[in-house]
């Protein structure tokens, strides 16, 4: 790898390297862009100039791009003469100087020439009021990123006062400006320690390199502040250095502040606590804390403690979500999120003496009572509950590998896991499913978390006990899924569905699942939702009748329940839906319900599914959704390769066939198969397609046949070199595919000796059309023209030249 590396550096260099014709352009465009006379460029044009300069930069160095291109110097030049120049212009500027001043020989370069210092530094745009301007700002934040890549750089920066100026941008009004300002110092403090230490750092700042120290010296002097704008602009890039940095010299740095974190946990005149639980996160995760003597728990379980509810819940999620996380402090989060529900599950509860889940609580129990009476903090509180009770499913299964005892136990000794919290727990969550009153988003995480834990007690690692409430648990769950399908909302109603499509697609093969659920009137009213008037819904409705039919239609013992489970009904029905719908999201709903039919193989004899493919594709082809199209390509694609597996690759001298095939068939009866079906001319009108992901796929799936019929790549050579009859067709077909979507007329079958249904033709087409070359030009599309730097250099110039025209037409 290291031997290539030269190489592959040396190729992307000559590969965008600037060409003689962009060389020619760039001294035009640069006198365009400093003209004081021309009104602001389009801010596309500008950045795709950007983007090529980079481009040019990325693998070159040296200063040779500037020797040879003085025009780009006396541009900025001319910029900075102007006494009123454009913000964008200014803000181009800027990045474009940051972007050449990235490698350190072009840098000493515009230092000789004195231009940093007017663009960067208090000479520039600093002081004038074109910093007033956002533009400007981004500009010189993005410009002083691109630049600092090497040190001559940071002491630049250092020395001539920019750092200040990135620290007083972390407060800009502009939140893109703050935000890039904050990556930036990320970036300098990452940059310098990285580049500048040779050994292991401690907590004496001679040890630290000068812009290292500077940024330290601010971090710890904001946050010993009393201005809760600074503390909270500190607290946030220690955030993002904890968050994107692993390093060893981490530690030190935490070290620093840590006591002074932990003082706003408890701190009353300045209200940052919410900016703690990222924070902690962030450094509770990474490697360099979980195993150290100063380990960062504690002070993450006081969080846990003096956090409101609100603030504590994202802390307490993540936590969960770390394998390393103590048990103890596992535990503790997970009584953080469970709260909110044993508080609501104690206020209902008659009699309270065995009311609720847990003995203790972490977070103030008058706090989370006040936050649950306000119904906004009251749905996020519970929706983060819900969210997270797949968590307490882990902690069964830990329960029944390892017996441990926790002074956070629940209720009366009862431990996580037993057989009364898994029947509390059903209780509190149909409460929830049955209320009138339960919003629709905490009724979609509800259902989220029953479906979790109906899923869960089917596992083996489930007691008996526990398995068999199973079918009272979902007798009731099909009562309340009763009657929110039959819901006025209809966000309650799509959510009902998905709930119903997860449970089907989970539970479908176990017994008590089936019979619970196609005894109820859940299957009816399924099926009558998808005629609702909200397409949402009846794209769910769709899904679930998709996935319902795998119990009733598709399973090897299919239960006979009167003729409402009819199968040609309910394909009819979701054709309909395909061919008439009016909106999208149901049309794409029913193709992917086909195309997960046939992947699954449920359209039995071959002969019916040649039937039902060539009905849905007459219907795709003809719908303006391309995501529709799309999806029934896939079904295409799928349909021949399960054909070909079926019946074998077609006969050829050179391809063996493989052991597990047990019979092979000419390839024009393979092909007829596929004719029938009406699939080519489906694939080649496709390849024409407007949409250029259709016309990918289209290609993809015909390079694909192109292989399966001409494994040898000289037979495919022959074939196109003879030209028996039908090949002055197949020429013009291939003429008409190389316009793309610019063919005008696409041949029907038939016209112009083009006839998709005649499996020689295909045979023929497959053999002469050279599907990689279309490919190259479908891949490339319009954008290759549109994004190469010479036609932007010329559409520059273009634009210039519209405004002279113009000009001249005022006079």
């Amino acid at each position: 790898m290291a031997l290539s590396k030269p190489w592959f550096v040396e190729r992307s260099r000559r590969r965008f390297a600037m060409t003689r014709e962009c060389g020619l352009l760039l001294p035009r465009v640069c006198a365009a862009l400093a003209d004081p006379r021309r009104p602001g460029f389009d801010d596309t044009c500008l950045e795709k100039l950007l983007d090529w300069f980079r481009r040019l930069t990325a693998f070159d160095p040296s200063v040779e791009l500037l020797q040879n291109n003085p025009c780009l110097t006396e541009f900025i030049t001319s910029v900075l003469a102007m006494p009123e120049p454009n913000p964008s212009i200014i803000s181009f500027t800027l990045r474009l100087a940051g972007i050449l001043a990235a490698s350190e020989s072009r840098f000493q370069h515009l230092q000789q020439e004195k231009l940093l210092a007017r663009l960067f530094g208090t000479d520039g745009p600093l002081n004038s009021t074109l910093w007033e301007d956002a533009s400007v700002r981004s500009g010189w934040v993005k410009g002083v990123h691109r630049m600092a890549q090497h040190q001559p750089a940071l002491h630049f920066l250092c020395n001539g006062g920019g750092i200040d100026v990135v620290f007083s941008l972390q407060g800009d009004p502009s939140l893109f400006v703050a935000s890039a300002a904050s990556k930036l110092l990320v970036h300098m403090l990452t940059f310098s320690v990285e580049s500048e230490t040779t050994k292991p750092l401690t907590t004496m700042d001679c040890d630290w390199p000068a812009c290292a120290q500077m940024i330290i010296k601010h971090i710890e002097d904001s946050l010993r502040s009393r201005s809760a704008s600074h503390i909270e602009q500190s607290l946030k890039l220690l955030t993002s250095v904890f968050g994107s940095c692993r390093a060893m010299w981490t530690a030190v740095l935490w070290s620093g502040v840590a006591k002074q974190v932990e003082s706003f946990l408890t701190e009353e005149t300045v209200q940052v606590q919410h900016m703690l639980a990222s924070l902690l996160l962030n450094v509770a995760w990474s490697p360099v804390f979980c195993d150290t003597e100063g380990s960062i728990w504690p002070l993450v379980t006081s969080a846990l403690e003096h956090l409101t509810p609100v603030q504590a819940g994202p802390l307490a999620a993540g936590l969960l979500r770390f394998y390393k996380c103590p048990q103890d402090v596992r535990i503790q989060a997970l009584t953080v999120l469970l709260q909110p529900m044993d508080c609501i599950l104690r206020a209902a509860s008659q009699p309270l003496e065995h009311a609720g889940l847990l003995d203790e609580s972490v977070s103030d129990p008058t706090t989370l009572e006040s936050l649950l009476c306000s119904k906004s903090s009251c749905v996020s509180l519970l929706c983060q509950t819900l969210a997270r009770l797949e968590e307490l499913l882990s902690l069964v299964t830990l329960r029944r590998k390892k017996a441990w005892v926790s002074k956070w136990a629940l209720k009366d000794g009862v431990k996580i896991g037993c057989d009364a919290l898994i029947e509390s727990l059903f209780e509190v969550l149909l409460a929830y499913l049955e209320s009138p009153n339960t919003s629709p988003a905490v009724l979609k995480k509800t259902f989220q978390a029953t479906s979790r834990w109906l899923v869960h007690l089917q596992e083996p690692s489930c007691s008996n006990s526990q398995q068999q409430h199973t079918e009272k648990i979902l007798k009731d769950v099909f009562l309340v899924l009763q009657k929110h399908l039959c819901s006025p909302c209809w966000e309650v109603r799509d959510s009902s569905l998905e709930f119903l499509a997860v449970l089907i697609d989970r539970l479908k093969d176990r017994d008590e699942f089936r019979q619970s659920l196609l005894s109820s009137a859940v299957p009816r009213l399924t099926e009558n939702l998808l005629e609702d008037p909200e397409s949402y819904v009846r794209a769910s409705a769709v899904t679930a009748v998709g996935h319902l039919a795998f119990i009733t239609h598709f399973a090897p013992e299919s239960p006979v329940v009167g003729n409402q489970y009819n199968k040609e009904s309910t394909v009819a029905k979701l054709q309909e839906i395909l061919s008439t719908d009016t909106e999208g999201f149901p049309r794409r709903a029913v193709i992917s319900v086909f195309t997960e039919w046939l992947t699954q193989g449920c359209t039995a004899q071959l002969e019916d599914t040649e039937q039902f493919v060539s009905r849905v594709i007459q219907t795709v082809e003809q719908d303006l959704d391309w995501e529709v199209r799309l999806r029934g390509l896939e079904l295409v694609s799928i349909f021949c390769s399960q054909t070909i597996s079926r019946l074998g690759r077609p006969e050829c001298p050179y391809a063996p066939v493989p052991s597990k095939v047990t019979k092979s068939i000419h390839p024009i009866e393979l092909l007829q198969i596929f004719c029938r079906a009406k699939l080519f001319g489906f694939l080649f009108r496709s390849l024409c397609d407007c949409d250029r992901p259709v016309a990918q796929r289209a290609c993809d799936i015909l390079i694909i046949l192109e292989g399966h019929f001409y494994p040898i790549r000289h037979l495919k050579e022959s074939q196109m070199t003879a030209d028996p009859a039908g090949g002055q067709g197949i020429a013009w077909l291939q003429r008409t595919l190389r316009q793309g979507s610019l063919a005008q007329n696409f041949p029907t079958d038939g016209d112009n000796g083009v006839d998709f249904q005649d499996a020689e033709s295909m045979m023929l087409a497959l053999g002469t059309i050279d599907f990689i070359e279309i490919h190259d030009e479908v891949n490339k599309s319009s954008a290759h023209v549109e994004e190469s730097p010479q036609s932007l250099l010329q559409d520059i110039l273009a634009t210039v030249g519209t405004i002279e025209d113009n000009e001249v037409d005022c006079y």
